[in-house]
């Protein structure tokens, strides 16, 4: 089923909110990881606000889908999120990454509420996932288990292990992998450092139905998740193309801004940026919509 306009206006006003969020977020730390944040922001929202099964009164209720940000340093992007569902005070985020805070900038499932598993040591999102679609299995529930990759950790040997092991146990779809595929790492872009394509094809000789799409459409990530839920033979990887620092002007694409910090003048400037970017994409909605 498609996006209704008003879904569809409603996603891209709340991705705006959690950018700005995102961005406020980050000039309290002094600095955090800009560029994966908010690549994956869009990502984030439509999971949380129109597919995710949740309640906003129990973040802890036990037949809940549960979400793991494999790329754990986009904590500074999910902060503010289980902020805005009202399961952690918005205060918090003044802290973010300092001293004493229970935001830290890899968020830990013992201090952040709504956080289902410790991430940010690279590679590891993908066997949690794993585990987790499999102890539904055992429990008896229907729960989803959603888990977001970074291209980047892909490196890591042991998200190719969690897919032939996805595969082998036919977990369907209880398990949804999405990548986030902006093109860039720490230290530079991804095929330069190792390179990755042609990733659709790897995937699909793990054994997972695969998809590719623009992962700031939000139709698009509708229609990609919707296959994937329907999906029972196999896994399903959404292989999501981003846009690292999306939103944030001449930043935008480039991999130094993985991590990064603002002066006065930036900070401003990037608020005029997301405000652009949230106009465009609002105006494509308002046309496009039905």
């Amino acid at each position: 089923m498609a996006l209704t306009k008003q879904e569809w206006l409603a996603l891209e006003a709340k991705a705006f909110k959690l950018r700005m969020d995102l961005l406020e977020t980050t000039n309290m730390a002094g600095s955090g990881h800009i560029g994966g944040g908010s690549s994956v922001m869009d990502i984030m929202t439509i999971l949380y606000y129109k597919f995710m099964n949740i309640k906003i009164e129990d973040p802890n209720w036990e037949d809940r889908d549960r979400f793991i940000l494999s790329k754990g340093h986009a904590g500074i992007a999910y902060a503010p999120l289980l902020c805005d569902l009202g399961w952690n005070d918005p205060e918090q985020l003044k802290t973010f990454n300092l001293t004493g805070s229970k935001m830290g900038i890899h968020l830990d499932s013992n201090k952040v509420v709504g956080v289902d598993a410790s991430t940010g040591s690279l590679g590891h999102g993908l066997s949690i996932g794993v585990g987790t679609a499999l102890a539904a299995r055992l429990k008896g529930k229907s729960f989803k288990t959603y888990v977001v990759l970074g291209d980047g950790e892909l490196n890591e040997g042991s998200n190719w292990e969690a897919a032939m092991s996805a595969a082998q146990y036919k977990l369907g779809s209880s398990l949804i992998t999405i990548v986030d595929r902006n093109g860039a790492m720490i230290d530079g872009m991804t095929e330069d450092i190792m390179g990755l394509e042609p990733l659709v094809d790897k995937f699909e000789a793990f054994g997972f139905n695969t998809l590719r799409i623009d992962g700031h459409s939000f139709p698009q990530l509708a229609a990609a998740l919707e296959n994937a839920l329907a999906t029972e033979d196999k896994p399903t990887c959404i292989i999501a193309d981003t846009v690292k620092a999306q939103g944030f002007g001449a930043k935008a694409g480039d991999y130094r801004w993985h991590y990064g910090a603002m002066d006065d003048e930036g900070f401003e400037q990037a608020k005029k940026d997301q405000e652009a970017y949230y106009l465009g994409r609002k105006a494509i909605a308002e046309k496009e919509g039905e």
